[in-house]
């Protein structure tokens, strides 16, 4: 089956017809942030202040990029594990942000709101940073870069290869993968 692919920023209506285990290729702009970038972001909602980028429609990848080798708009950019955003990821998403990219489970809380919000969790093939690097055309520190790699930057990317984890209606593919294969 050919990949969808998805031109950011996301509507809820794209969101809503995305299912578990569904491969898209996704192209436009979209935003890192880590453990201490995402605690800064919900700490700055609370206050009501604005974010450095729009959230709404948005994506956030769960990755700390390496150092641009030469030629190359940033180095390796693997995702990281995706639990250690759980606390923050609800906040975000009833802030308007459509989806998440990292790689592992996530908790009951964010699989709730990503229902509740029209949200998508996408995966990211873990180990093949270098490869997703390549997808990246253009990067940039938005905000905070006090905090190095795990600073906020702006990709720009084509056609980033990334797995519909969890969709919008709760449907969990690794859970449906796993059942798939189970013997009774």
């Amino acid at each position: 089956m050919e990949p969808i692919k998805l031109k950011t920023p996301l509507t809820k209506e794209v969101v809503g017809q995305l299912r578990a285990g569904q491969s898209c290729l996704v192209s436009g702009v979209i935003y890192t942030a880590r453990d201490a970038a995402h605690k800064r972001l919900v700490e700055m909602l609370e206050r009501g202040e604005e974010l450095p980028f729009s959230p709404e429609g948005q994506l956030i990848y769960y990755v700390g990029p390496c150092p641009a080798p030469p030629g190359r708009p940033l180095g390796a950019a693997g995702p990281t594990t995706s639990a250690r955003m759980d606390i923050y990821t609800p906040t975000l998403l009833a802030a308007g942000v459509r989806g998440v990219i990292g790689k592992g489970d996530r908790s009951p809380e964010v699989v709730q709101a990503l229902k509740e919000y029209g949200a998508v969790y996408f995966g990211a093939i873990g180990g093949a940073g270098a490869l997703i690097a390549k997808t990246v055309v253009a990067a940039q520190v938005l905000a905070f870069p006090d905090l190095g790699p795990e600073a906020v930057h702006r990709l720009e990317v084509k056609d980033m290869p990334l797995v519909v984890i969890i969709d919008s209606l709760g449907q969990n593919f690794y859970t449906l993968g796993r059942a798939k294969y189970a013997t009774v």
